[in-house]
Parts: C-alpha cells; structure tokens; sequence
C-alpha cells in the first residue's frame, strides 16, 4: 500500500471511529439519561476503547457537544424537503405533529430534554444545543416568512421571532408531554386553533383585508 492510500484508509478508519462514537453517544443519552452519560458507556454503546473519546473530541462535554450538532444535522436534512413544501400555517402545524411523533418515537425527544438539562450545570453544552436548536429554527423562519407574506399578517409579523417562538412551544411541549399528555395534546390544539384564525383572515376579501392592515398599522403604532 502506497503511502497516500495508506494515510486515506488511516482518516476513512478515523472519521468512522468519530461517527460510531457520536452515534454511541446520542444512543446512551437516549436509553441511560445524561447523568449515566460517561467515556465507558458511551464506548461501550459504540463498540470502542473508550481511550478514543479523548483521543478524537478531548472530553465526555466535547464528545456530547459535537453529537448534540452530528445528530440535529441529520434531523434536519431528513425534513427539509418537507419543509420546503409546505405552504400554509396550517400545513406546518400538521407536519409539525408529525415529526413531534415520529422523533418522540425515535427517542430523539428525549435526548433534547436531557441535552437541555444538562446544559443547565454544564456550560459547554449550552452552546452546542443552542446551535442544534437554531438550525430548526432557521428551517421555520424560512417556511413563516414565505407563508405569511401573502396573509394579512405579513408585513407586521416577525418571522425571526415567531421561529424562536414556535420552536421554543414545541420544545416545551415534547418535555411537558412527559409529564402530562392530555396538556400537550391541548397545547397543539391551541396553536391549530391559530392557524384557524389566519386562514379566516386570509379568506377575507379584499377591502375586509385592507380594513384588517389599517387596524393593525394603528395598533403597532402605539
């Protein structure tokens, strides 16, 4: 083997390490919670010496910091496309529910919440999560800002902040769902309920519409 197929093998070898580590870590934060989240069982989810943590991320915070980013990538990679086609608010609450189903599912809810908790004591997750929740967030103010910009609400709604919002509800109603199911589900059905109201509004013909903006220009004014 010459020495640059050698090198090339020796880097596949070692990016494969980092993934099954990264895999192994998002795995044990799922089935052990974050508390039972070390070197040695995060290794042994993986299937590698657990000298290897250190070896390619340095520490247990850092190895959980680059996962918490590797594992939301691919979340959002796999709905983007969805994303994209979405056309109302109603559409995104819809999918919306979906996805919070299929990842509850996944157990990828439960690795936010204990990413979440765990950046409560350890400051350097705190950053890393906070990326991990601003890619999901860049993907909805995307879908906000092209739906709303033909309803009456466009030229006075913020899509920045309605994305921190609506991420920062479905957040809190996957935790909450845990402890409370019945509330969760009437918690979406409040936020269906708003969407209800925007597309009246969008129904509304054309001077009920102007009438609509002139109210809201003089409410924003104050």
């Amino acid at each position: 083997m010459s020495p640059a197929s050698k090198a090339a093998a020796e880097t596949a070898k070692s990016q494969e390490t980092k993934e099954k580590l990264l895999a192994g870590a998002l795995r044990t934060l799922t089935e052990q919670g974050i508390a039972k989240t070390s070197a040695r069982t995060v290794a042994a989810a993986a299937g590698v010496n657990q000298a290897l943590v250190f070896y390619h991320f340095g520490s247990v915070d850092e190895l959980l910091a680059a996962a918490c980013r590797y594992g939301t990538e691919q979340r959002v990679a796999l709905y983007r496309e969805r994303l994209d086609e979405v056309t109302s608010l109603a559409e995104l609450l819809a999918f919306g529910r979906e996805m919070h189903a299929r990842e509850r599912e996944l157990g990828h809810v439960a690795v936010l919440g204990q990413l979440l908790a765990g950046a409560q004591t350890q400051p350097r997750l705190a950053p890393a999560t906070a990326a991990g929740l601003d890619l999901w967030m860049a993907e909805i103010e995307k879908v906000l800002a092209r739906v709303l910009a033909t309803t009456p609400l466009g030229e006075f709604a913020d899509p920045v902040g309605l994305a921190r919002a609506v991420a920062a509800s479905f957040v809190g109603i996957e935790l909450y769902e845990g402890v409370d199911p019945g509330g969760a589900q009437r918690a979406l059905d409040a936020l269906e309920q708003l969407t209800v109201l925007v597309a009246a509004l969008e129904e509304l013909g054309p001077v009920a519409q102007r009438a609509v903006r002139h109210r809201l220009r003089r409410t924003t004014r104050r």
